[in-house]
Order: C-alpha cells, then structure tokens, then sequence
C-alpha cells in the first residue's frame, strides 16, 4: 500500500518562524499561525516566503549542476570543485540538502508549503479565487521541492502532511518510498496546480517568476522524462536496493510506455507554452549586422534578454547574474593590454572537450564531418575570410577555432574569435577579439584572475555588459531556469525513445538547429556525415538528440543531470581530464600545448547523494544511498 507520509512539526513556534521574514510579521515577535493568517498581509510574506526556499539556479554556490560536472574548470577552490573531483562524504556531504542547517532545505519548504495549504482558506480579506491561486503555486513548489529531492537522492519520503506534536516516535521516522509512488505523487500534485494556475503573467512587475501552466506542465514534463530514463527505468545495478519488505526503490523492469507518458506531457507542456505566448528567441537589431551575428546572438539572446518570449520559467535578480558573468567574461579592449589588476575575474574556464563537442559549420560532429579537417585541428592557422564575422582576420589560431557552428561561437569565447558587444554593436565588421596566450588582453594577469583552459563560457554574458578601464557593469538578465528549447529537445527525445525516428521528432530538433543557421538533421548528416544514415535509427537519433541538449544548453546546468539520468555520467566523468592551452605561454607555438588541470571522477554511488551520518543514525528508518 503507498505509503504518504507527514513532516514532523516543530514543538517551538519560534523555530518555524526563525526567519527574519516571519519574524516580522506579528507584533512583538510572537508568532503564532493564527496571527500569520489572520489578514491577507501577513498571509502574503509567508507565500513568498516559500518561493524563497527556490536555489540561486545562477549561483554556483547553491546550484552544483553549474561547476559540479565537467562542463566549466577553475582554479579557484570552490565547493562544486570538490565535488566533481569525487570527494564526497557521507560524514559531511557537499551540497547537503536533506537536513535543516544548509544553504538549501527542501524538507523545511516542503513543511511550510502544507502548513501553507492547511491555513490559506483561514485568511478573511482575500477572494477565493486569489486563494485559489495561491493554493495552485503551493502545489507546484511542493511538486518542485519532491523534484528536487528525487533528482539528488533517488527515493525519499513523500511528504504529504506535517506531523502533529503529539504523533508518537515511531510517527516521525520515516523512510524512502519507491521513485515510481514519488513521481506518481509529483505528477499529481502538477496536475492539481495546472488546473488553478493562470496561462502566463500579465502584471509583469510584480508577478514576474512566479509559477504559470508553462512552468507547470514542463516541470510534469521533466518528472516523467526522468522516470522513463535509464537511470530509473528497470535499472538492474539498484536491484539490490530495497525497503523492509524487499521491494526495490527502483523499479526492475523496463517499461517503454514511460517514454509515451513523458512525450505526452512535453506535447502538453508544448501547448501551453504557445497558449501563453513562448516562442524561440530571434535577435532583432537596428543596426544592419551579418547574419552570422544574428545566428550568434539568437542563442545569446535565448539566455541573457530579460525574460524574452523563450524563457518559461525565469528567476529574477536574486542572486543577481552580476557574479557569473564577472566569472565567464573575458577582457578583450586592446586598451588594457599590460594590466595587473583585472576588471572582472574570468576564472569560469570550459575544458577542450567542451570546445569539441559542437558541431562543425555544417552541423554534424567535428569527427564525423567529411569536409573538416579533423586530424589537423590543433595546427596553427589563420582566420580568413570565409570566418571573417567569427575570427579575427589575419590572426594566428587553430584549425578548432573555424568553421565552427554559430552556436560554438554564441557559446565560446577563444583566442582570435570575436565577440559582438556593445563597444561596436553597430558594426559587426569592427569587433574586438580575445587574445588569450601570456601577455595579451585576455591572457593571464595574476596568479588569481586568469581563464585556465583558453575558453569562456560567453554564452552567460550579456552583450551590453560592460567593462571600462577601471569597472565592470554587469546587464542582468532573468536566469533560463526553463526555456522552450530545452522543451522543443526533450520532446524529440521521449517521442524518438518511444516511437523511434518520426517527421514529427526530426521537427522539433530542426527548430532548435535553424534558429542557429543549421540545415535540418537528415539533409545535414546525408551531406556531411562519414555515418549518413545516423537520423533513420532510434539508437542513431538517440545520440544525436542527446548532443544536440549538451549543445543547445551548455553551461546552464542541464548536462549535470542529464548525463545522469541518461545513467552515462559514470562512463563520461570518471578520470575525465580537464585539458586545455597553456595560459601561460606568449607565442601561438608555446601557448597551443595541451596542459592537463586535473580530473572529475564519478563512480556508480554518485548518482545519488549520501545522506549524513548523523541523519540516518536519528534515524533508523532511513536507508543509506545506494554504494554508500
């Protein structure tokens, strides 16, 4: 029998109401609930109150998915560094979201949001449908707090209630559900929230980031497509992971028709995305530029323009995106040659294989390409005409560094390519380039503001951020926590998985390539391909469909869980070197040597997180991850 289990409630009031936020809404700070729901004012703090258990999704301090992986390098000795080199601990977890005194804690949103639920119909100066609303965005967070959870931890509690003070010992030690009750439990909740939540946001300043049918229905999208992914589906490695009564947390057996869920809830979320009035980015300019900069900035735009049509769901300026486009932002004014003191830190460094993974110009992998010259991608050359709007004319790099896809140079920042910002936005013919060998504009400073491996993930800066001789002033955006592409891609990935190569799957894929300047898939590989018939295959277009997601959405945190989910992040970041240039060579000769800056590691216990010691000795209920 599914089991639905309740949150234990705290004796003290003035602990759920540490807060400042609570702290404030009674008189003389005694808090109690009836006071808090006494009038729509106070009601209202503690509604946003829950939004703000959310993750910074643009801070790596909160969100590992950023620097956790393998897609960013830095010598600086980050949390998110730790643990993508394999040191995690069951003594003291990183990035622990289970217990209470972490920078992120789910269990007490999740305590909160039924506390929420249970008392929102008390409050007397608000019209039912207002609370209605409300009640729907406090089922979709609940929904997200669950998703959060079972993405880090595999099976846990379904909390459902709260637990009363007066519950026996026995009450409040609970343990893990199945994944399938979990995610049967979170699609319900969606679909309730779904039915309450308003199509998009009209009052735009003030409702901005808050949850809509979109947001909802792609995060339903999200649960399913996660549950019919080998991680989850029929995974015998787990079969040895069970609860008392011997039932696996994972399910055993293979089930195809998971896929057909999920492509039906992205097809749904697809709906409502365009009901609400989502569509792809495309960069629009006064100013007459080349079409190549138009390719560049459509996957710029998708990501930096503040809350454009393709951005489902946003996060506003909390944190701001300042930080991380200080870290992604290389210098490139040849007026500050010879500088010692940078204006912004440019340490966030994509390893090589990042660099290799985009596709060539004419949109298939650099290593199946027949026209590119995969052997000599590291000798030096120069840029040339025909790159003439994405590397310096003229100037000496590497064969990697042209005839690159548009979404290459939207992506990276590299010696000798050019970057379109507001310096010279009314003339792509007249753009700076990064010079990043030893003594160049961009090139090593100090011993701390340095880009390691030669490529900046540019993709996260916005293009009129700004950097004068002495400051930096950052252009925030709305974070892409959810955008259409990603949606239009998981689509064509459950679709394919579940129905195999389709008109239908190749359509959904192909949006997301022309916004880039790319030929279709089929035409693509039949014309450039060393393995033309790639696209015809479930297994061939399965391979495509997942590099075009590493692609399309680098450096955004998706590839962290999506290699996870696809169950390939043991194979992919175990001793995965982080290689690129030698920052602190001066001439192309010395400075395109492949230095080696160290490795991720990942083995099959690190595909769930380790609950502490500490938790699962008060509690005995509560199994240990699986190989901890």
């Amino acid at each position: 029998m599914k089991k639905i289990h309740k949150l234990i409630f705290s004796i003290v009031f003035l602990f759920v109401f540490s807060c400042e936020d609570y702290i404030d809404i009674v008189p003389d700070n005694v808090a109690t609930f009836d006071l808090v729901f006494n009038n729509r004012t106070n009601a209202k703090k503690f509604f946003f109150t829950l939004y703000g258990y959310l993750p910074g999704f643009s801070d790596y301090n909160d969100n590992v998915a950023l620097v956790g992986g393998d897609e960013i390098w830095t010598h600086q000795t980050w949390t998110a560094m730790t643990f993508s080199q394999g040191e995690q601990s069951k003594a003291s977890p990183l990035f622990d979201h289970w217990g209470d005194g972490n920078r992120i804690t789910p269990h007490i949103a999740l305590r909160d949001c039924n506390i929420f639920l249970n008392r929102i119909n008390d409050v007397p100066d608000m019209t039912q449908e207002e609370k209605d609303r409300w009640t729907a965005e406090a089922k979709f967070l609940k929904a997200y707090f669950h998703f959060h959870l079972l993405r880090m931890y595999g099976p846990i509690p379904i909390i459902d209630e709260n637990i009363e003070v007066s519950e026996d010992i026995i009450s409040v030690r609970i343990g893990r559900d199945p994944v399938d009750e979990v995610v049967d439990y979170v699609v319900t909740l969606l679909d309730e929230a779904i039915a309450g939540l308003p199509s998009q946001i009209f009052l735009e300043g003030d409702e901005l980031g808050r949850a809509t049918q979109p947001i909802a229905a792609m995060l339903k999208a999200k649960v399913l497509a996660l549950s019919a992914s080998p991680q989850f589906n029929g995974n015998s490695v787990y079969a040895s992971w069970t609860d008392d009564e011997g039932t696996p947390y994972i399910n055993q057996t293979y089930d195809e028709n998971k896929w057909q869920l999920a492509a039906d809830a992205c097809k749904e979320a697809i709906d409502y995305a365009h009901a609400g009035g989502h569509s792809l980015f495309t960069f629009n300019s006064s100013y007459a530029l080349s079409d190549e900069t138009l390719y560049k900035m459509n996957l710029r735009g998708a990501i930096t323009d503040r809350w454009n049509d393709e951005i489902i769901w946003g996060q506003a300026y909390n944190p701001t995106t300042s930080n991380i486009q200080n870290v992604s932002f290389p210098r490139i004014d040849p007026a500050w040659v010879g500088q010692t003191a940078g204006q912004v830190n440019s340490y966030y460094s994509a390893p090589l294989h990042i660099a290799e993974q985009f596709y060539s110009i004419n949109g298939v992998p650099i290593e199946e390409d027949t026209t590119y010259d995969y052997a000599g991608r590291y000798n030096l050359t120069t840029g040339d005409e025909a790159n003439q709007f994405y590397v310096k004319q003229g100037y000496e790099t590497i064969g990697l560094h042209l005839n690159r896809e548009p979404r290459f140079y939207a992506s990276l920042a590299a010696d000798g390519v050019l970057s379109y910002d507001v310096n010279n936005e009314a003339d792509d013919t007249n753009l700076f380039h990064v010079d990043a060998k030893n003594g160049g504009v961009s090139g090593y400073i100090n011993e701390r503001q340095y880009n390691q491996t030669g490529y900046w993930p540019k993709k996260l800066v916005h293009y009129k951020s700004f950097i004068a001789n002495d400051s930096y002033t950052a252009e925030n955006y709305s974070w892409p926590v959810y955008r259409l592409a990603d949606l239009y891609l998981l689509y064509a990935e459950c679709l394919n998985e579940a129905q195999g190569p389709s008109t239908e799957v190749y359509q959904y894929i192909d949006e997301v390539r022309e916004r880039s300047g790319l030929e279709g898939v089929v035409n693509a590989w039949a014309s450039y391909s060393s393995n033309p018939s790639k696209p015809t295959t479930k297994e061939g277009l399965r391979d495509i469909i997942h590099d075009e997601r590493l692609i399309e959405l680098a450096f955004e945190g998706h590839r962290f869980w999506d290699l996870r989910r696809w169950y390939k992040a043991h194979v992919v970041l175990n001793s995965t070197p982080m290689e690129g240039w030698s920052f602190s060579r001066a001439t192309p000769e010395t400075y395109y040597t492949i230095d080696n800056y160290g490795f991720t590691e990942f083995s099959i216990r690190d595909y769930f997180w380790p609950i502490s010691e500490a938790d699962i000795l008060a509690n005995p209920n509560l199994d240990q991850a699986f190989g901890w």
